[in-house]
């Protein structure tokens, strides 16, 4: 092998690891029987998702997996392998594989990586379940505005009934 061959390929590995460092999250997808439609489909939606899809040559996964410290992902990397790399959003990937793999029983997710921990397909599907940011947020948001509410509705019963007492009261005087 030439020594331009050896680099390519030492810099492919670079890449990889680079990618498996920086994204929140990593799903390792077999695609085998997925037609050009489909796959180029699967591309669309991961691009929508901010995803960036790859296929890398298995040995040159393995090499990049075992130089960021994940010797005990590349038992998965047999067979025609895709990886998504999730950057921003952690449950992005996770996302888009789970509903594709839904639709269509010819994409069989693997495995996966979050926070540093190697994950099973179980753990990828429930991620996937997670709500988004914003929908998260929202209902932290509303937790923290009903005691707020009803606390203001408390003193509002509270002054309404001291204001419904006073009229008692002026009612009666103005009576006798």
């Amino acid at each position: 092998m030439s020594s331009k061959a050896v680099e390519n390929k030492k810099k492919i590995v670079q890449e990889i690891k680079e990618k498996i460092e920086n994204s929140k999250s990593v799903v390792l997808v077999d695609y085998r029987g997925l037609d050009v439609a489909e796959v180029s489909d699967l591309r669309k939606k991961y691009r929508e998702a901010g995803v960036d899809y790859k296929v890398y040559k298995n040995t040159m996964m393995r090499f990049a997996f075992k130089e960021a410290g994940y010797e005990d992902f590349v038992e998965n990397l047999t067979g025609p392998n895709g990886i998504a790399f999730s950057i921003e959003d952690a449950i992005g990937a996770a996302k888009v594989s789970d509903e594709f793999a839904k639709n269509n029983d010819k994409l069989e997710i693997k495995a996966g990586i979050v926070d540093g921990n190697v994950i099973g397909i179980d753990q990828i599907k429930e991620l996937a379940n997670i709500p988004p940011r914003e929908v998260l947020i929202a209902k932290v948001l509303g937790s923290l505005n009903s005691p707020i509410t009803g606390f203001a509705n408390v003193l509002q019963g509270n002054i309404r009934n001291l204001v419904y007492a006073l009229d008692a009261i002026k009612e009666k005087q103005e009576a006798n």
